[in-house]
This record gives C-alpha cells, sequence and structure tokens, in this order.
C-alpha cells in the first residue's frame, strides 16, 4: 500500500470530516450543557438542506453557480437552522426539563420523525432525491495527480473557521463562560442571576446554525438532498462527538475530521460496504483505551 494510494482517501475524508466536524460541535454542546443527546439534531441539517434547496431554487437561473447567492443564501439557511433548533427547545424540550433524560431522548426521537416525515410529505419534494439547484465549477488544483476544485476547498477553510469561531466564543468570551456554568450547574447559575434558559436556546441555536452551514456546504459537494439525509450523517456526527470527547468542541471537531478520514481510507482499501465497520472499529478502540473520548473529561450525571 503505497502513499499515492492512500492520500487521495485522506483528502477526501477531510471533506466528509469538514461537515460531520460542524454537525458533532453542535451535538456536543447540546450534550454539555443539558445532557441530553439530541437525535433530532441530524433532521436540523437536513431540514436546512431544504430550505437551502428552496430559496437557491427560487433565485436562481440555471445551473451556473452564482456565489453571491450561494452566500447569502447560506446565512439565511444557518438562521434558519437555528431558528428550527430554538422551537424545538422551546417547545419540547423545555416543558421537558424536570423529566428523566430518557424521556427527554424519546421526545428528541419524535421530533426527528415529524422533521423528516414533514418533509417526505411536502408534495414537490417527497423521496426522491433532489438535485441541488446549482452545480459548483470545477476548476481547482491538482495534488498527486488527483484534481480537487476550489469549492472543495472552500469548503474545508470555512467549516474550520465557523469551528474556531465557535471554540473562542465557548473558551474567550463572557457568553461562553455562562454556557460553561450553565453546563457545570444549572442551578448555582440561576441563582448568580444568568438567565440560563436564554442561555440554552443560544445553544441550541449555534448548534442548528452549524448544522444549516453543513447542509449548504455539503448539498453543494454532493449535488443531491434527501429526505433521510439526515439520519445517517447524525448517526455519524454523534460517533464522531463521542470519539472526540462529547461535551468538548474541540474534541468534537476532531473527531468529525477522524471519522470523515477512516471512513474515507476504509473505503479505499475495503470498499464501501466495509467502511462504517472501520471506522466503528477504530471507534471502539479508542474507547477501550480512553472511554471518554480523546478530548473528554468525566462528567457528573444529571439528577
Amino acid at each position: 500500500m503505497s502513499w499515492n494510494v492512500v492520500f487521495p482517501d485522506i483528502v477526501a475524508g477531510l471533506f466528509l470530516g469538514a461537515f460531520l466536524a460542524l454537525i458533532a460541535v453542535g451535538y456536543s454542546m447540546v450534550y454539555g450543557i443539558l445532557r441530553l443527546i439530541n437525535f433530532a439534531h441530524g433532521d436540523f441539517y437536513m431540514a436546512a438542506a431544504f430550505v437551502s434547496y428552496a430559496v437557491l431554487g427560487a433565485v436562481t437561473v440555471g445551473t451556473k453557480v452564482n456565489w453571491g447567492n450561494v452566500i447569502w443564501v447560506g446565512l439565511v439557511t444557518m438562521i434558519a437552522g437555528g431558528v428550527l433548533a430554538v422551537c424545538v427547545e422551546r417547545l419540547v424540550y423545555r416543558p421537558m426539563s424536570r423529566a428523566a433524560i430518557l424521556s427527554l431522548m424519546i421526545a428528541a426521537l419524535g421530533v426527528s420523525q415529524i422533521l423528516e416525515n414533514g418533509v417526505l410529505n411536502i408534495p414537490s419534494w417527497g423521496s426522491n432525491y433532489l438535485p441541488y439547484p446549482v452545480t459548483p465549477p470545477s476548476n481547482g488544483f491538482s495534488v498527486a495527480s488527483v484534481h480537487y476544485t476550489w469549492t472543495q476547498l472552500g469548503i474545508v477553510v470555512i467549516a474550520v473557521v465557523l469551528i474556531l469561531a465557535v471554540y473562542w466564543i465557548v473558551n474567550h468570551t463572557m457568553l461562553g463562560t455562562a454556557m460553561r456554568a450553565v453546563a457545570q450547574d444549572r442551578a448555582a447559575t440561576t441563582l448568580m442571576g444568568i438567565n440560563t434558559d436564554r442561555i440554552i436556546s443560544l445553544v441550541f441555536f449555534i448548534g442548528g446554525a452549524l448544522a444549516g452551514a453543513a447542509a449548504v456546504m455539503a448539498s453543494l459537494y454532493y449535488g443531491q438532498i434527501n429526505y433521510l439525509m439526515g439520519f445517517s450523517i447524525g448517526l455519524q456526527a454523534f460517533t464522531a462527538a463521542v470519539l472526540g470527547g462529547i461535551g468538548s468542541v474541540a474534541g468534537a471537531a476532531i473527531g468529525g475530521l477522524m471519522l470523515g478520514i477512516l471512513e474515507s481510507v476504509g473505503t479505499g482499501l475495503f470498499g464501501a460496504q466495509w467502511a462504517l465497520m472501520f471506522a466503528f472499529g477504530a471507534l471502539v478502540l479508542t474507547l477501550w483505551v480512553r472511554p471518554t473520548g480523546l478530548l473528554g473529561e468525566r462528567v457528573g450525571q444529571r439528577v
């Protein structure tokens, strides 16, 4: 096995890892503040993809990409993803704040089914794979005889910038201090005068916005969307968050990139049918050595 064979798979894994990292950070932030595994998070990504499909399709003539439109539609999609996440938090999770975690997880599964079947039953969308309204240009650069487009490079750069921005907010601002305080002791934070409900809503908004950004990037990259696209990538993103250390922004980002590379290399070495087995096998081995994930810390249980 030569480096020239593995290198293209590693680079391709970075593109998949960029999407996974953005979604995994949202998973990780929600878990860090509520100890909730939000199984509906992948469907925020799916719903955002359909929002971008509808808006971009309405303003696009032909399939030639207009980057100005893509940028503002991407911002709209991020806002839509964030608003959807906040609505779910306000309408479903907040009224159940005193319920057992298991009840919240079942509610999350219910929200996931509502979103998937809601999109499925919209006549113009349905169950078919829908081609994305624009096709990015193929011009770019070559490395080791493999061609990469500027769009692919831009996807990775934007993902890194967004994750670094969230990391800076969480670790170097007063708002981030409030988030970490709510995650550590919600009752004590309330007694200190911090509006914990507002902080939780903001965490959901950030997570939903990141899912919206990932939705636009993935739609441009793959060129198609489907109502089930959130289920598979949501499961993978959750796995990435666990691999990196759920509750850690940096851990979720690293876990996403690692899982993307493992899946891509596994596909190249063993075929697509063995890729997930290869990636999840690496996850099991990692958790066997370090049960809390690469950057995870032991946390107390919610009572």
